[in-house]
């Protein structure tokens, strides 16, 4: 039987503060979706949550950058979450702040905790370091179709990753970016700590939109996201593999059964590890724009974006990747 270890009576109040973050950003949906349900059973709310329903229906927000407001990616509490793991974010050049960019982000891991933090929050100042990029972070449409907690995801700068919603945020102008977990919920699956496998050979939308527009790819990389849950053994043509890859063919999500530690104790819990996570934004590659690209020209850039992915692992990998049990490998 594990041995479970408890989180001794005298941890620092700042250590706490972290951990409540992370609490209350695990619980952000299921708390949004309890207050929707719980107004629901009230008559005097009615006419309100048939009204709030009618504008959700209809908002187009989601295709066109979301509504990000300045005082929710500024939030001090995104610091402490931060500094919970901690995260850091590392860049290898200046932007160009007169060019779009599509940042391609690597691995998915289980929730994608560093792209949350490294670009729907400015707890590790993305504005500061590259200053005149306004870069948003994408997820699948039918998370907006959550009620308030679509909200909480467009104050963040969060929008849709359809393709009319990439292509309105790529003609806003200079700087205007996006970033797309590239890996999607099939990658989610492969998350363990110290592997690094990534579904990326057969992805080739994210290449056809940035040579369409003209907007640079910047690959980015984060050591560490798959290090903060471990999760329960699926191999290819389980039981378990086959039921989550039916839930993600029938809902686009998937379901890793993963587990880290607890609030009073470090082995059994939903809570992540503590343990780092280095994101390092790559160099961008330069992209020529073409209305209609050629699968030869998606491959010749795709072999660009590989390989510069590879530099960054290759740079990074033995001082933030120690613990690896495996070399970064393109499994799809």
């Amino acid at each position: 039987m594990r041995n479970i270890h408890l989180a001794p009576l005298n941890v620092p109040f700042i250590r706490r503060r972290q951990t409540a973050a992370v609490i209350l950003w695990i619980i952000s949906l299921p708390a949004t979706l309890c207050i929707f349900f719980i107004l629901c059973t009230t008559i005097f709310f009615w006419p309100w949550i048939i009204a709030y329903s009618l504008f959700a229906l209809f908002d187009i927000a989601p295709e066109n950058g979301g509504r990000r407001y300045s005082f929710a990616r500024y939030a001090t509490f995104w610091k402490w979450y931060a500094d919970y793991y901690p995260i850091k974010l590392i860049k290898e050049v200046d932007l160009d702040p007169s060019k779009n960019y599509i940042f391609g982000y690597h691995p998915h891991g289980v929730i994608s905790v560093g792209a949350w933090t490294n670009f729907a929050t400015e707890a590790n100042d993305f504005s500061k370091k590259f200053p005149g990029i306004t870069c948003r972070l994408l997820t699948l449409a039918s998370n907006f179709n959550i009620p308030f907690y679509r909200e909480f995801l467009m104050a963040q700068g969060v929008a849709s990753v359809s393709r009319q919603s990439c292509d309105n945020i790529l003609k806003k102008g200079p700087g205007h970016s996006i970033i797309i977990v590239v890996g999607g919920a099939g990658e989610s699956l492969s998350a363990r700590p110290g592997v690094y496998n990534l579904v990326l050979k057969r992805r080739l939308g994210f290449i056809k939109l940035a040579i369409r527009n003209g907007a640079c790819l910047c690959p980015v990389f984060s050591f560490g996201e798959n290090d903060i849950w471990e999760q329960a053994d699926n191999p290819e043509g389980s039981k378990v593999w086959k039921f989550q890859k039916t839930l993600q063919k029938l809902s686009g999500w998937t379901m890793p059964l993963f587990h880290g530690r607890g609030v009073f104790n470090y082995d059994v819990g939903l809570l992540p590890h503590r343990r780092p996570i280095t994101t390092v934004v790559g160099r961008p590659i330069e992209v020529k724009k073409i209305e209609n690209p050629t699968e030869q020209d998606l491959l010749e850039v795709q072999k660009k974006y590989i390989d510069e992915l590879f530099n960054i692992w290759n740079t990074y990998k033995d001082e933030y990747a120690k613990n690896r049990v495996s070399e970064l490998t393109l499994i799809e």
